[in-house]
């Protein structure tokens, strides 16, 4: 082999070399994150910037999560635990354990309470109701533990009884330590959480939003002020509940309705009061001006009927067990479309009775759905009617696939 001959080869086995480097090298290099990257897109076409840790934007009715901010990752919640403490007066006020009028005598434990107060005195007598008042309008610590105590003995029970009814809701990134939200490192909510535990108050519990909007509070002849911001300036707004540690910086949860549409916001450790206040407000802002609730069927509206094979009646009508209703952004009303899914009917049926489901979809996508129910009683018919109408619609499908076949053969 000459010299150049080799010169040729070591050449064409370096190029070869090289090629192979440059292709590791490629395959090697990390892809982008689809998802990241858009989700990035998304936070720059946002009309404002959310200051917080953590931030949710919730239509209250359907649950549809309109905007979200790290939304599942477990913070310091502060005096917004307060939420369930009253939940769990309010129920058992409505399962008659106890009422508005009954007395609450303070005990040591709750007088000891450090921060938001309502100033209670050691022996003193107070009604549940004002109890609830300090809560919602003070964030009062010690009003948690004296109501604590009145229903369950100790608050180490009802923080037992709080973290259940977390788990019943279906709050998977929470956990109570207190009554009140007082600093513990076992002690967190996550901003979805907090919006479920919100959106169950405000469709379930009403009372909590008309205590929660009370502008102030008088106690002992002290005169305090509402702390939710929402409440004096934002239009609709009537809820729920701020707070603050330095742990947990500064939270809140609000709610506000305006043409029959709730949303709930969740601001979780801001910077200040002014970068919590901007932030809810932004979020609601974006919410109403971006956002519309269509009702598709009033509750008791009747929707549809049902096929009974084997009823006296052959269909029974069915209506919407609740009120169904889907969030669309502007414009996209006009393309709802309802499905109803019934499930195998089979008589006798009750006044009632679940029969099935109606879903409103956008699209292919799901928006929500109901049940809907039975609204007449369907007695059963006899086993020689039921045969007859096997044996007639078996003729029918028949007939039809003969017509089809000679429509087919003539044209």
């Amino acid at each position: 082999m000459t010299a150049m001959k080799k010169w040729t080869v070591l050449l064409l086995v370096f190029s070869l070399v090289f090629l192979s480097l440059g292709q590791l090298t490629t395959w090697a290099e990390p892809q982008p994150d689809p998802t990241e990257e858009e989700s990035q897109e998304l936070d720059n076409e946002l009309p404002f910037e959310v200051d917080a840790q953590s931030a949710l934007l919730m239509e209250a009715t359907t649950g549809k999560i309109l905007y979200e901010k790290d939304i599942d990752t477990p913070f310091p919640p502060a005096s917004i635990t307060k939420n369930m403490t009253l939940l769990l007066a309010i129920e058992a006020i409505e399962e008659g354990k106890t009422d508005w009028d009954d007395i609450v005598v303070v005990s040591e434990n709750a007088w000891r309470m450090k921060g938001s107060e309502m100033f209670l005195e050691i022996g003193q007598e107070v009604t549940v109701e004002d109890l609830l008042k300090g809560i919602s309008v003070v964030s009062a610590n010690d009003a948690c533990v004296a109501i604590a105590e009145h229903l369950h003995g100790s608050e180490a029970v009802f923080v037992q009884k709080m973290n259940e009814k977390a788990r019943e809701l279906g709050m998977e990134n929470t956990r109570f330590e207190n009554s009140s939200g007082m600093p513990h490192e076992n002690h967190y909510m996550s901003a979805r959480d907090i919006a479920t535990l919100a959106a169950h108050i405000v469709n379930n519990h009403p009372k909590i939003l008309e205590l929660e909007s009370q502008m102030e509070f008088t106690f002992n002849d002290i005169l305090q002020y509402n702390r939710n911001p929402l409440l004096r300036r934002y239009p609709g707004a009537d809820g729920l509940k701020t707070g603050w540690t330095n742990e947990a910086g500064y939270c809140l949860v609000g709610t506000a309705k305006q043409n029959n549409f709730r949303l709930i916001s969740v601001v979780l450790n801001a910077p200040s009061t002014q970068a919590r206040l901007a932030s809810s407000e932004a979020l609601l802002n974006f919410g109403f001006a971006n956002y519309t609730y269509t009702v598709i069927a009033q509750k008791g509206e009747v929707v549809g009927e049902a096929p009974v094979p084997d009823g006296k009646n052959t269909e029974v009508e069915v209506s919407a067990a609740e009120l169904l209703g889907a969030v669309v952004q502007d414009g996209e009303g006009a393309s709802l479309e309802t499905v109803i899914e019934y499930e195998k009917v089979s008589a006798p049926i009750q006044k009632g009775d679940k029969v099935g489901q109606i879903i409103v979809m956008l699209e292919e996508e799901e928006l929500n759905r109901v049940d809907v129910l039975a609204n007449e009683a369907v007695e059963r018919t006899n086993f020689a009617v039921i045969a007859l109408r096997k044996v007639g619609g078996f003729f029918s499908n028949i007939g039809g696939g003969i017509m089809d076949l000679i429509r087919g053969i003539i044209e």
